[in-house]
């Protein structure tokens, strides 16, 4: 190559650097109301634990709920659905902790987790799809209940109220967690008010309508059944990734420390997995009242019981004039479905962003994923989603409980029992590998046992334990794809070059900062690693996470350490020592 060839290649690359780290930057100040595909820094989290925990819960007033508790219910009877429903919640509790803890521990979102966590650096973007699928069809089921709310009070047709549901959303979703803070905040009393109010009245005032429900048998015989419980719980075992939802909120957390303990944990446990006793408690009302208008108002209405909008104008017509009842419904649906769509639409442009920019190494910016979240959406729901509703989650549970269950197995077994997966929960470039068969392996065999016992591949007798075969594999496969591997998957490099420990003395991710020699920034000591690149004498740089995700070349990267070092029991800096958790931050 000419001289003249070689200096024109060189420029060509400074210029591509110098694009590259333009693209980072902007990245970095684009993102910094949510940090998607990020670390959550301590400079971000100023909330305390108190309203974080009330911001997560303000999102379950989704009332989806009420209509999967009745749609149950009507097939099923009382007893098997609200069996059912306790089953599952008690599960989805079970799996779900772990998770939980990870991310408001480590302050880091469902797709980071799962990095770490079997899964690997790009490998975690196909579970990152399966939640982003689950908040378009969440939000088509939400935006369906909106819409019918608007055509039974003002007439309005539904397509053009799925429209509305749909596009009343984005100005508060463009400005991110502040927004969703004080929506939630001011909004959480007065959905409570106009939920809670009227049932206890007619709980209390017509206790015969008590003993309808107990004794409803919907289309069953009313007998106890296994097989009846279990296809209850496949329903509600599709709600499963309303966790990564409340992730999205719990993983801005404060540090925990002696002072903040119990309000730390208090707020983990009711906003984290404690979610879905509200949720449980939410699809039993929904059962009730898909009864009481089954047998006290129109005993030919059959699914029609299962629309939250009838169940509430029924409520709000044992006690006030029918003008009323309909208006305060219609107050009721728009800001319960307004609190959960902002959710739905705010995680999902996190999730769309977080894998099309690991994959693209380009960041559009997550205001355009909120639209393509949104029209995903707005199609379903043209679609009618909303009719094939047990259909639709009782299929999607399978896949949902094969990829959750595995990140908890490895969580739970492989990294605290069996110590064989780093117990920190690694997400950065150059420190992962880009693939690992424990989580893939795990998720591909449980879903697809699942899906052929759903189909009835497998006989009809397996047919309603679909969902079971999905989390029983998961549990089995997780663990054992560990010990087959011997966790050579996990890591790419024990160690990112930092001397200084990635925890403080309590445990929380240190809040040292160091400067990214690409983009300017500093960022906080868990997002930064050492580079590859020396400075123009010789001397160490550090190199954030965002500029990693963003560059599609190697020049950053340290490179991987010896198999015999990596296949060792993880000994990295970030699970510091007591002599290194003195001298953090």
């Amino acid at each position: 190559m000419s001289p003249t060839c070689e200096a024109q290649g060189v420029r060509r690359g400074e210029q591509f650097a110098v694009t590259r780290a333009d693209n980072a930057r902007a990245a970095a100040e684009d993102s910094l109301e949510d940090y998607a595909f990020r670390y959550v820094p301590r400079t971000f989290r100023r909330w305390s634990a108190g309203a974080i925990g009330v911001t997560a819960l303000g999102s379950i007033a989704f009332l989806a709920d009420f209509s999967i508790g009745a749609s149950v219910g009507i097939e099923h009877g009382t007893n098997n659905a609200v069996l059912g429903i306790l089953f599952a919640s008690i599960t989805i509790f079970i799996v779900g902790l772990p998770i939980a803890y990870y991310a408001a521990r480590y302050n880091i979102d469902l797709d980071l987790i799962a990095r770490g966590s079997g899964f690997g650096y790009y490998g975690s973007s196909i579970t990152t799809v399966i939640f982003a699928v689950f908040t378009c069809i969440f939000f088509a089921l939400e935006g369906a209940i909106m819409a019918q709310g608007l055509h039974i009070a003002l007439a309005i047709p539904l397509p053009i109220g799925y429209l509305i549901s749909t596009v009343v959303v984005i100005p508060i979703v463009i400005y991110g967690m502040r927004a969703l803070e004080r929506l939630q905040f001011w909004t959480t009393p007065l959905w409570l008010a106009l939920a809670l109010l009227p049932l206890l009245w007619v709980i209390v005032s017509d206790p015969d309508a008590v003993s309808a429900f107990v004794t409803f048998t919907g289309a069953s015989d009313g007998a106890l059944s296994f097989q009846a419980i279990a296809g209850s719980a496949a329903v509600c075992f599709a709600l499963t990734p309303q966790l990564a939802e409340q992730i999205d909120v719990i993983r801005a957390m404060p540090p925990r420390t002696r002072l903040n303990r119990r309000s730390w944990w208090a707020s983990l446990l009711f906003a984290g997995p404690g979610w879905v006793l509200f949720s449980g408690i939410k699809q039993v009302i929904g059962v009730f009242l898909a009864v009481y208008l089954i047998t006290r108002v129109d005993p030919d209405l059959g699914m029609r019981a299962a629309e939250p909008v009838r169940q509430f104008i029924a409520l709000y017509e044992s006690i006030m004039p029918e003008w009323l009842a309909i208006g305060l419904a219609l107050v009721l649906v728009v800001v319960a479905q307004v609190k959960i769509n902002v959710t739905n639409a705010y995680s999902g442009s996190l999730a769309w962003s977080n894998v099309y920019t690991r994959l693209t190494k380009t960041y559009p910016g997550r205001t355009i994923f909120i639209f393509f979240n949104g029209a995903i959406a707005l199609a379903l729901m043209w679609m009618d989603v909303f009719s094939l509703i047990s259909f639709v989650l009782s299929l999607y549970a399978n896949v949902v409980m094969a990829w959750l269950v595995t990140i908890a197995a490895d969580i739970a077994i492989n990294k605290h029992v069996l110590h064989i997966s780093p117990k920190y929960p690694e997400f950065r470039r150059g420190m992962l590998r880009d693939w690992n068969p424990v989580g893939l392996v795990s998720v591909g065999l449980a879903s697809l046992l699942s899906l052929a016992a759903f189909a009835g591949l497998l006989g009809e007798g397996l047919q309603p334990f679909s969902v079971l075969i999905a989390i029983g594999v998961a549990a089995i496969a997780t663990p054992l794809m560990a010990v087959a591997t011997r966790g050579r998957y996990y890591l790419r490099r024990q160690t990112d070059g930092i001397a200084s420990p990635i925890l403080d003395a309590d445990g929380n991710p240190s809040g040292e900062r160091l400067r990214c020699h690409v983009t300017g920034y500093t960022f906080e000591r868990p997002d930064m690693l050492t580079s590859a690149e020396r400075g123009a004498h010789g001397e160490t740089q550090y190199v954030s996470s965002l500029a990693l995700t963003l560059d599609d070349s190697d020049r950053y990267v340290l490179p991987a350490e010896p198999t015999s070092r990596r296949s060792q029991p993880p000994t990295r800096t970030a699970e510091v020592t007591g002599t290194q958790r003195g001298r953090g931050g």
